[in-house]
């Protein structure tokens, strides 16, 4: 009998930045999750990011839909962040240290 592999690996890693993008490619794991949400079938998802295989995309899409609860929190982790650099370049502070301090933070969140 043909034995099949019952484990499944999601092709994401995480940035020096803490943002989870797709295995090989410069595509966040929030791109496709995004347009996935707004209603895109992978085929659609794959015609805006073309370095990105139609199996990677399954991939994250099927990750989404097993823990969509994680990766809500990651994503509103992220919105916040975005935020906070938003009003950080908007209300002029030096950003000499704005890529430090965000590295720091997302080094914690992550922990």
């Amino acid at each position: 009998m043909t034995e099949l592999n019952l484990t499944q690996s999601v092709p994401l890693t995480r940035g020096d930045d803490g943002v989870l993008r797709i295995a090989g490619s410069r595509v966040t794991f929030d791109s496709i999750v995004h347009q996935f949400k707004s209603g895109a079938t992978a085929e659609q998802i794959q015609e805006d990011f073309p370095s990105v295989t139609l199996s990677d995309i399954y991939a994250v899409i099927a990750y989404f839909l097993q823990h969509p609860r994680a990766v809500e929190d990651y994503l509103s982790e992220q919105a916040q962040a975005a935020q906070q650099v938003r009003r950080e370049v908007e209300s002029g502070v030096d950003r000499g240290g704005l890529r430090e301090r965000l590295r720091q933070r997302r080094a914690q969140a992550a922990a």
